[in-house]
């Protein structure tokens, strides 16, 4: 029940993704990635994991952390096609005078190449054994959150220099990229899985949630981006370290 109420939050998000309502969007995308992160703390409380669970759960991330980030991507690169960006964009604003023209335009469809690789991605994790307390490649839900920072930082931080920047036609292309290629890259990736609460074998969670926290209080959506980045290099530089000991 909890895993489907992250394909409900999923397809709510996927209605406000279409209408360019992206603020909503990202709402219930958070709340989806809440129930994602939720559900596997219920079954290791209940002991009550099971296969079904897996392939639900991932099946679930399809439409939360896959689907719904590649309509986002598609409206922003919609947005950049338009030359510009205004609050009513996202407020109220009718994406139908230019939606055929849109999904006839190979621009905007190269945000879906987000939606294949993470359902790509989601495939490979169900039948990998190795990824039980890492990641290789970076999870569906904090690629999610990546994607989705940017409509809120254009909303609510509304920076002439930011917006300048997040609809570039060419940063948003880069960042499809980058964004299909670290989903599915080997680099392994420390995962908030707690054995104990002891601080010397999770010293990097602690530090990592730490530094996300204050990022979050000081900078704002704008923090999104930079924990993710910080979660990659932080993870690998750990990688390195331990191969040197």
């Amino acid at each position: 029940m909890i895993t489907l109420l992250n394909v409900f939050c999923g397809c709510i998000a996927a209605v406000f993704a279409v209408l360019n309502r992206l603020e909503l969007a990202a709402l219930f995308v958070f709340l989806g990635i809440f129930f994602d992160f939720f559900d596997g703390l219920a079954a290791r409380a209940l002991n009550v994991k099971s296969e079904l669970g897996l392939q639900l759960d991932s099946l679930a991330d399809v439409i939360t952390s896959g689907l719904v980030p590649g309509i986002v991507m598609f409206q922003l690169l919609g947005m950049s096609m338009m030359g510009g960006w205004n609050a009513g964009d996202m407020l109220g604003y009718d994406s139908s005078e230019y939606g055929l023209s849109m999904i006839f335009h190979p621009l905007p469809l190269v945000g879906f190449l987000i939606t294949l690789s993470s359902a790509y991605r989601l495939a490979k994790f169900n039948i990998d054994e190795n990824q039980t307390s890492s990641f290789i490649g970076l999870p569906t839900p904090a690629n999610a959150l990546l994607i989705l920072s940017l409509p809120l930082i254009l909303l609510y931080q509304n920076n002439d220099v930011l917006n300048g920047i997040i609809l570039n036609q060419w940063f948003l292309i880069a960042l499809t990229l980058l964004s299909t290629y670290i989903l599915n890259a080997k680099i392994e990736l420390f995962a908030l899985k707690f054995k104990n609460w002891g601080f010397k074998d999770n010293a990097l969670r602690y530090i990592f949630i730490i530094v996300s926290l204050v990022l979050l209080a000081t900078l704002k959506f704008l923090a999104v981006p930079i924990i993710i980045i910080f979660y990659v290099l932080s993870s690998v530089a750990a990688q390195l370290g331990t191969s040197k000991t």
